[in-house]
This record gives structure tokens, sequence and C-alpha cells, in this order.
């Protein structure tokens, strides 16, 4: 048996007996089998990954089944290996086994265990069949699995009026990118008569140039199909426009909040441009629209994430903002730059998200990094995970020594742009630029708020209504304040996998992920998986100085500001507030997109809907459907009560007028 067959079907055999099983089963053992699984696949999944660095395993598919045969459609159920999904693999198995194992911890007292485990299992089966999809059918099938399953935990708690509200969101927003997705599917089985990824991939070069009918007009065939089947991106992987569903996805579950971000959902866009990447590179259009909308997203999404409070927020828009690194760096031509920001992005931000987590289990579930400070000496491990994290996103490191995960991706993505050198590129270069700047700000402004200065936590009344009534149980100190502890040894460990992550895997695997190859005997190390242009690597690394330089300085102008606003002077921030009172409401409230789209779409589409309630449904077919019909039958009961008088000699004459009136029409 290939090991990957194990590897995506163990964690839905997991899901189903955690999910049927349910309270039957019990806690311990629903989270074991789950858990259980999600490492036997983790650990199935590396010697994968090594063997494509290594070049000791080449690419191949594994059927599973026939699945559809129509006309002159036809595809199997088949799962694709190569050095692409190799890389999926290891970063989904890993991420959702250390989310798991997190998860007893931090979901210890939640009455519904096994449902939450069943549906993180379930979640992780999902992406495993979109990356190993070997047509677009079966791409489409993981990618609405995802869909389903982020829908079922960011409402894990349904009795939350705001969880509820927040998975309706996210699945709505991404039924409008799944739209262009699903006519980019369509659009392409027209040109191609084949969904076929290889077979796709192997023809696209030559149609280039070509035109096709779309909404009445003659366009370039490779764009439209290209800009359809980004849109699906846009809204997997909350790009700019269909990006307003993240932020409120932190209603569910912090592990849930960790697994979306950094190893499934939000991925599946970068992965689907990846691998059609010799699609992208023969519709120009399609390409300068994913470095516009990437570069817009990664400035954006940064804005917002320098004034929110929530230190969940504050991470989901950092997600939001490196997600755009990746889709410019696609954009550019650089997919191995954005296949390795993926790669690094994985560990530090999982690492973020579970170690906010960490913090938030500290603080008795509160957010808001106004009730926090000074807690790094309450909770160390942490802190020290949360500085790894915070050193890999903002890109820490000296120049040809040694950095952190982000310094080697993130530098790489700004070098591709620059280095492609059209207008395009260099608006993506500057964008990334300052989106870094801020990236460093408003990390470094959680790491301050959060760990250092006054513990605002001893003295805040919102902390202390909110804590377990009695002293015992609340942790209280002999000052009467909320003590916050650390968190239990089943948090921890993943933090502590993850910080080494977070630490090292820039180092270890920039030469693979940007050159392409590695010491292996059949040469590159992507085999083909993506389109690799070699050319801009040259360029890439043949950018001046400057250019190498430019994410480490305004990384030090981010810190820098940070520090003295959150620890040198903590009224300058306010002061800025007075001062700019217009642009701070604006970035805060996040540049009216929700406000926006509520009053376009929103109120228009429940106007509508009383109109067709009221005046179609109750006014018209109530009306005249079930109510007059109910009348009539009413009124035609009262006239036939009348009839029965219970004589027989009335009911006999009744039958032969009957008998009489039908001979009578029979005759004449």
């Amino acid at each position: 048996m290939h090991p990957i067959l194990l590897i995506v079907f163990l964690p839905l055999l997991a899901a189903i007996v955690a999910g049927l099983g349910n309270r039957m089963l019990g806690n311990t053992i629903a989270k074991s089998l789950t858990t259980g699984a999600l490492f036997i696949s983790c650990i199935l999944s590396w010697p994968i990954f090594v063997g494509f660095l290594t070049g000791s395993m080449e690419a191949s598919v594994v059927p599973v089944l026939k699945w559809v045969e129509s006309g002159t459609l036809s595809f199997d159920w088949a799962l694709r290996v190569d050095a692409l999904t190799a890389v999926m693999l290891v970063v989904i198995t890993t991420v959702s086994a250390l989310v798991h194992l997190y998860s007893w911890g931090y979901m210890e007292e939640d009455p519904d265990q096994p449902r939450f485990f069943a549906y993180l299992s379930l979640f992780t089966f999902a992406m495993l069949m979109l990356v190993t999809a070997d047509n677009l059918v079966q791409m489409f099938f993981g990618w609405e699995g995802v869909g389903l399953a982020s829908y079922l935990l960011i409402g894990f708690w349904f009795k939350k009026p705001s969880a509820n509200a927040a998975a309706i969101k996210a699945f709505v927003v991404n039924r409008v990118g799944d739209l262009g997705f699903m006519l980019g599917i369509f659009g392409t089985w027209l040109v191609f008569q084949t969904t076929s990824i290889p077979e796709i991939l192997a023809a696209a070069p030559g149609m280039t140039g070509s035109t096709i009918g779309f909404l009445g007009y003659r366009m370039h065939t490779m764009d439209i199909l290209c800009v359809l089947l980004f849109i699906g991106a846009m809204g997997k992987s909350a790009q700019l426009g269909l990006h307003t569903w993240l932020p409120d996805a932190m209603e569910g579950p912090t592990p849930v909040s960790a697994l979306i971000h950094a190893a499934t959902m939000v991925t599946a866009g970068v992965f689907m441009v990846c691998r059609l990447s010799p699609m992208f590179e023969a519709a120009p259009v399609a390409l300068s629209m994913v470095i516009f909308v990437g570069a817009a997203t990664c400035f954006f999404a940064a804005t917002i994430g320098t004034t929110q409070w929530d230190i969940k927020r504050v991470i989901a828009y950092s997600t939001c903002s490196q997600l755009g690194y990746m889709f410019f760096a696609a954009g550019v031509g650089a997919y191995g730059a954005a296949m390795f920001h993926l790669f690094t992005h994985a560990f530090f931000k999982a690492l973020l998200f579970l170690g906010a987590g960490s913090v938030i289990h500290a603080m008795h579930h509160e957010q808001d990094m106004r009730y926090y400070g000074g807690l790094r000496k309450k909770i160390p491990l942490t802190f020290y995970a949360m500085m790894a994290g915070t050193l890999a996103i903002t890109g820490v490191g000296v120049l040809g020594v040694f950095g952190f995960a982000g310094f080697y991706s993130k530098d790489a993505i700004l070098e591709a742009a620059f280095a492609r050198g059209t207008d395009m590129a260099m608006f993506a270069f500057w964008a990334g630029a300052v989106a870094a700047l801020l990236t460093s700000f408003y990390s470094w402004r959680l790491v301050f708020l959060t760990f250092y200065g006054k513990p605002r936590w001893i003295e805040s009344e919102h902390i202390q209504h909110s804590v377990h009534k009695t002293p015992e149980e609340a942790g209280e100190d002999t000052t009467g304040g909320y003590h916050p502890h650390e968190s239990p040894i089943s948090m921890l460990i993943p933090l502590g996998v993850l910080t080494v992550g977070a630490i090292f895997a820039g180092y270890v695997f920039k030469y693979p992920f940007i050159d392409g190859s590695a010491e292996a005997v059949n040469g590159a190390f992507w085999g083909g998986s993506i389109y690799f242009n070699e050319n801009l690597i040259h360029a890439l690394h043949a950018v001046p100085t400057w250019v190498k330089l430019t994410a480490t300085f305004v990384m030090i102008v981010g810190f820098v500001t940070a520090w003295f606003a959150y620890i040198k002077d903590t009224s300058i921030p306010g002061k800025f507030v007075e001062q700019f009172r217009v642009i701070h409401r604006f970035v805060y409230n996040k540049w009216y997109f929700d406000e926006l789209y509520h009053l376009v779409f929103v109120k228009p589409a429940f106007w509508l809907g009383r109109i067709f309630w009221k005046k179609g449904d109750e006014g018209t077919i109530d009306r005249f459907g079930p109510n007059g019909a109910a009348w009539l039958v009413q009124r035609g009961a009262l006239v036939a009560k009348k009839v029965q008088s219970g004589y027989l000699n009335s009911y006999a004459l009744i039958m032969l007028l009957g008998l009489v009136a039908a001979i009578t029409w029979v005759l004449f």
C-alpha cells in the first residue's frame, strides 16, 4: 500500500469514528483516535518530502477508484504525489497534528470535544484531498470540503450568535469566490476537453494568443480562464474584496484559527495558483491581476493590523497580509518563493496563533490587549515562543549569516518583485516594503502590549469580573489581582516544536525552495510540479545590495517605532490618534468594507427578501394558495353539511338524481 493512501484517508476514518461515536466513545478515546491518526499521517509525510529533497523519490499517481464516465467526460479518483504535493503534505499534517495535541489542553473544559476533534480531522482530510488532486473536479471536491469544515469549525460554539454569523459570512463570501472558480473549471473543460491537470498544463502554452467568447466579447482564452480561477483563490485566501470573512473567523476556537490560517483553507488559493502556474504563465493579464491584488492586500491588511486591540484579529490581518506576499510572488513568476513563504509562514503563523491562545488561556479567555501587560514573567514559556514567532514574521536576520524563517522567504519575494522589473512588479515591491514596516510595527506592538509594561490586568475590573468566582479558582495573588498561569504541557509541546520551525525552517530549506535544486540525483527539487523561471532566479540573486537590505531596514524602523510608542513614551499612540483621528477611524474600521458591503449588498438583499416574503409569499401565494384553498374547503364543507340529513330516502333520491344526470350526459 502506498503511504499516501494512509496519509489522506486516516484523518477521514478518524473523523467518521469520532463524529459518529461522539459521547458514546468519550472525550479521551475520540481525542486519541483523531490525534493519533494525524500524527501517523505526519510521520508518513516527512519521508516523502525528504525523498524529493534528496532526489530519491519521483512524481507518481496513485489510483483510488473509477469516478465518472459520461460521454467524453471521464476521470478517476487518483492521488498525485510530486514535490509540490510533498511540501503541502508536511505543512498540513504537521500543523494539524500539533493543533490536535494543543486542543487537548485548550478545549479541556468543552462538553463537545469529540465533535470538535472530528471536525478538525475532517478539515485536514478535505485539504489533503485538495493538494493531492490529479484533476480539477477532485480539487473542487477538496476545495468545497474545506469550505464546509471551516463553516462547522468557525460556528462550533453555535449557541453564540456572533459565531453563527461569522460562520455564515465565511460560507457566503466563499460562495462568491467559488462561483468564479466553478466558471473557470467549466471554461477549462470547454477549452481543453479534459479535467486532468497534467494534460491541461501540457497544453496550456499552446493556447497563448487564442480567444474565446465570454459575456458577448472576444477575450484571450487563458486570461479569462485564469482570472476566473483566481477569483476562487481570492475567496479562499481572503484577498482584497473577498477578505471580509477572515477576521470574523476568529469567533471559532483558537486552534481552529491556527489551522485555517497556517495550513489549510487560506493556503488553498496560493497552492492552486502554483499548481496551475503554466496556465497563469500563458495569461499575462491574469498575472498582472494576481500581482496587483496580492500587493494591495498585503498593504491594506497590514494597515488594519496596526490599530486592532483583539490579539487574534491582529494575527488574522497579519495572515491576510502575508498571503498577499505569496500571491504577488506568484504573479511575478517566483512560484518557488511563494511556496517557500507558504512553508515558513505555516510554522510561525501557527506558533503565533497557538501562542495567542496560550495567552488567552492564561487570561481567562480575555482577548483585548489593553487588559494585558507584564506577562513575560508570569508565562515565560509562552513569551519565548511568541518572541520566536515575532522574530520570524518580522524577518529578523543578518544577511549572509543567519536569519529567522521570514528573513529568507519574505526577502526572496521582495527581491523577485524588484528583479522582475515591470511597473506592476515595482508597485508590488514598494507595497511589500511598506507592509513589512507595518508588519514589524504591529507585531512588536502586540509583544509590548502583552508582555511588557505595567500589568494592567491587576487593576482591571474587566478582568476581575470575568474570572472564576472564588479566589482559589481564580488563582488570585496576595494583592487581590488575577494571577495568570502557564498553559498545560499538551499546549506547550506544540509551541516548542513550532518554535524550532520558526527559527530554522528558512535557513535549512532556502536553497531547494528558491533555487529549485538540491544535492539530488535527478536535478531540480520542484521537478516540473510548478513553473520554474531560471532567469528570474538568477536575477533575484543579482539585485543591488540596498534591495536585499530593504526588508531589514524597514523591520528595524517598525521595531523602533513600536518601542518608542509602547515602551519609551506610552502617550504617543494617544497623541497620534488625536492628531489623525479621521485616518485612525478609517483604518480601525477596516476601511469600512463591511459597512460598504452591508449598504450595497446586504440591505438590498434583505429589502428584496421582505418584498418576496410579504408581497409574494404571504400576499399572493398564501392568499390564493393555502389560505384561499382552505377558505374554499371550509365554505364547501358548510354547504355539504346541510345536505347530510341523516334520512335514507333522501340519500336514495340524491343517488337516483345523480344516476339520471350521468345517463343523460352519456346519451346526449
